[in-house]
């Protein structure tokens, strides 16, 4: 358990780094402790992520399948969502010299691992209503698109910031990461055996 000092900073480092201040990077640790620590944001967000799962599990498996049998499919739907997170950052790693941002890798991980609990938590509304009003599939599609349109605009000030190498290298790191946490989502979905859609 990280003090509650620590978790703070971080993610006050990270908001700041949202609204475009690429000084909220003072803010966080970037030690090698620091970069293990900001995986602990990952628990921080397992509340939001799980009330995603929940109407998924709902929409997907229908109302007549056992708690045991939807509980199985919250576990995987788990494991899709937390791959999605943790292995991008392992293929950026690995080909970090290549892209030029083998310095700013750990900024890069603990910016954007403490800046996805935020993110999280703002796309929660549309899965919050999808569980509790159902019938409103319209206004759950809207609010989901609008909601994710502006976390896709912070998660690039965190990219820019976090490298700080220009907005043409944060844009290249920012697809590459989009589009490859996609094909891991789509992989890993295909070896635990569940199809849902993507966000």
């Amino acid at each position: 358990m990280l003090p509650a000092e620590t978790v703070q900073s971080s993610l006050l480092g990270a908001w700041r780094m949202m609204m475009g201040k690429a000084d909220g990077i003072r803010l966080l640790d970037l030690t090698a402790d620091g970069f293990w620590n900001s995986f602990y944001a990952i628990l921080l967000a397992m509340p939001a992520l799980a009330v995603n799962w929940v109407p998924v599990a709902n929409d997907t498996l229908g109302p007549d399948v056992s708690i045991g049998v939807k509980l199985g499919y919250v576990f995987r739907l788990a494991i899709v969502d937390i791959g999605a997170w943790i292995l991008p950052l392992v293929v950026l790693a690995l080909i970090s010299g290549l892209a030029g941002i083998r310095d700013r890798f750990v900024h890069y991980v603990v910016a954007t691992n403490w800046a996805t609990v935020p993110i999280v938590w703002i796309m929660l509304p549309p899965s919050l209503l999808a569980l509790f009003v159902p019938e409103a599939g319209d206004a759950v599609t809207a609010l989901a698109l609008v909601l994710f349109l502006v976390t896709m605009v912070l998660t690039w000030r965190v990219t820019n910031a976090a490298l700080g190498k220009g907005a043409a290298i944060a844009t290249g790191v920012f697809v590459g990461m989009f589009v490859g946490s996609i094909l891991i989502m789509l992989l890993l979905q295909s070896l635990v055996g569940i199809e849902v859609p993507i966000g």
